[in-house]
């Protein structure tokens, strides 16, 4: 069973925190990390330079733009799990062929799918400040969203509710598959 506050299910394992730009990961990992009590890593800080200055400027990444990227998350869960640990990360994960490299043992990850319509997250993107990412790339955000096929470790949350409902409806998904 996993519950809010610092807890260590019987077998680790990593929450990919996952959806387009402006669907809310950062927040809802971050809220999801403090209850359960896990590390937590915001995976858009793993992009090599080179990507945030090609985003910042309005240009969409390609796949091999997001290579080394998608190996440093991979990294990162890899890192955790061999240590026994849980933990938390955000990772856009848009296409299936990203998803099987961060999840390339085949075991300890889960993919949260933060799904929203892209008029609802449109309106976030246009409230947002301080991020590099400009809301213009969102149209090439979901032309390659491919979402987690059933045979995918995934479960999906709607991102209408406030980031405090859709982090307690996550908990409440990972308590009932317990």
């Amino acid at each position: 069973m996993v519950t809010a506050g610092p807890t260590r299910p019987a077998k680790p394992i990593v929450l990919v925190v996952m959806g387009v730009s402006g669907c809310g990961k950062s927040t809802v990992a971050a809220l999801l990390s403090g209850r359960l009590g896990w590390p937590f890593e915001e995976g858009d800080a793993l992009h090599p330079k080179a990507n945030v200055e090609k985003m910042a400027a309005g240009h969409p990444l390609t796949d091999a733009d997001r290579a080394p990227w998608l190996q440093k998350v991979a990294a990162w869960a890899e890192k955790e799990l061999d240590t026994g640990q849980s933990g938390v990360i955000t990772c856009s994960a848009l296409k299936r062929a990203y998803r099987d490299v961060i999840n390339r043992r085949g075991s300890g990850i889960l993919f949260v799918y933060l799904s929203g319509d892209p008029e609802t997250i449109a309106g976030r993107l246009a409230a947002r400040q301080g991020h590099y990412m400009p809301a213009s790339l969102l149209d090439s955000q979901f032309a390659d969203l491919e979402e987690p096929e059933p045979d995918e470790p995934s479960i999906r949350i709607d991102v209408g509710p406030s980031p405090a409902v859709i982090a307690q409806r996550i908990l409440d998904r990972l308590n009932a598959t317990a």
